[in-house]
């Protein structure tokens, strides 16, 4: 009579011999977007491979400067390799090679061992998950213009939607603000280039009214069914003061968050704004790891926590901040503005998060989008909401054509990286000292 251990083996699919696995290289492929995408391929002794991403806007360099930390590898003790890499990344688009490098371990392993991601982060709260859209500023900056704008993110099923407000709002109208922008403002509206310290503009009363007016003609026209939420007019356009007078103007209209009232990195004004307005708010896109969020989970510097899950660490690191937060009574909604493989990643993510709130969507605009990969179905978004893959992995594949259509000069489709396979930007050679070539 056969081994019952044998004969199991016989019958289950095992999909790869995990214990076996060794990573042998490391390649990407930079797509040109509105935030470019750095899609990164962890390849394997067994044909298996995982796929991930650097964080929107950063650079390959990020991932690969821990190539060689990764050769030879096996993949499935994903704990060891994160705490190896963790220590070099940091906060912004300096933690997207960490992060993405932990999106497509946690792949790899779902392909090896046959089940989906989110099993690895103690299984699903939902099958599928909400969205809300991102809204870049209107090129008619009045309440008209920000109304058609939203109303077409509503007609495309959203149920959840945010839209930019802020200075660019009051460009070339001198009664609402204060204070004299450079040329360069004037005809950019990036209000925050103005030299010295601080934008060296003040907003006054009118031009407060001015904000609120548009955020009132959007919710008299999308009705109050619609979640709302605004961003873009903190990051130090505005003073301390002035945001928390919006904001306490704003309370009427049932905002659902204002998203990032201060810089990333001013826990405290965070909490003076919060404590100051009774319409919530969210913030921490730019924090790295847990350790980074603690502070402003502690001090309940935010109503909503709103990590990026390609700075925060990649999947497990934002569950681990999303229920270290829920301890605090803080929800959590997720920032994204990548590929459809982080997007993915999200969504796994998003599945194994008690606490969880929405997660943004901010390719709703390219028509290349959903070509960068295969296995996403045709209408992956059913009334503001996606379903979550029961498939392998991820859920996704790479679509190489749609890749190679859409790359970023000088960037190949995953080219040779064997120049990063060690330490040093040669070969180390035992017979020689270096030799470049």
């Amino acid at each position: 009579m056969s081994d019952p251990i044998e004969k199991s083996l016989n019958i289950v699919n095992t999909y790869s011999h995990p214990s076996q696995l060794k990573i042998t290289d490391l390649r990407l492929a930079v797509v040109a977007s509105n935030y470019d995408y750095p899609i990164l391929r962890i390849d394997t002794n067994q044909g298996i491979y995982g796929i991930g991403e650097v964080r929107d806007a950063g650079h390959k360099e990020d991932a690969l400067r821990f190539k060689s930390m990764l050769l030879g590898q096996n993949p499935c003790n994903v704990d060891m390799i994160f705490r190896n890499m963790k220590k070099f990344g940091s906060w912004g688009r300096e933690g997207g090679g960490v992060s993405g490098i932990e999106i497509a371990l946690w792949d790899l392993i779902g392909k090896a061992y046959g089940v989906p991601c989110y099993q690895f982060f103690g299984g699903k709260y939902r099958d599928k998950v909400r969205l809300y859209a991102d809204t870049p500023k209107a090129q008619n900056p009045t309440p008209a213009g920000y109304v058609e704008r939203v109303l077409g993110r509503k007609a495309m099923g959203l149920t959840f939607i945010k839209f930019d407000i802020g200075m660019h709002l009051l460009t070339g109208l001198p009664s609402m603000r204060i204070g004299t922008p450079t040329q360069h403002e004037y005809h950019t509206g990036n209000w925050w280039n103005a030299p010295g310290s601080g934008t060296g503009v003040n907003v006054t009363d009118a031009g407060i009214a001015r904000m609120v007016e548009v955020v009132a003609a959007v919710r008299e026209a999308v009705g109050w069914e619609t979640s709302l939420c605004i961003d873009h007019y903190g990051h130090g356009m505005m003073t301390l003061k002035e945001v928390i007078k919006l904001g306490r103007a704003l309370e009427p209209y049932g905002l659902a968050w204002m998203e990032d009232p201060v810089q990333w990195h001013d826990v405290d004004g965070h909490k003076m704004v919060t404590d100051a307005v009774n319409v919530p708010t969210a913030a921490g896109e730019e924090l790295y790891l847990l350790d980074g969020f603690r502070e402003m989970i502690e001090k309940r510097a935010v109503d909503i926590i709103h990590p990026d899950l390609l700075t925060a660490g990649g999947m497990l690191e934002t569950k681990r901040i999303a229920d270290y937060a829920e301890r605090f009574a803080l929800p959590t909604a997720l920032h994204f503005a990548g590929s459809p493989i982080a997007f993915m990643a999200n969504v796994h993510c998003a599945a194994a998060i008690p606490s969880f709130v929405a997660l943004e969507h901010h390719g709703l605009d390219l028509p290349f989008w959903e070509g960068l990969v295969t296995g996403l179905p045709k209408n992956y978004m059913q009334d503001g909401y996606v379903a979550v893959p029961e498939t392998p992995g991820l859920g996704v594949d790479l679509n190489y054509e749609g890749i190679r259509e859409n790359l970023r000069p000088p960037s190949g489709l995953f080219e040779d990286t064997s120049a990063w396979n060690t330490p040093k930007l040669g070969f180390w050679q035992p017979d020689k000292r270096w030799d470049p070539e």
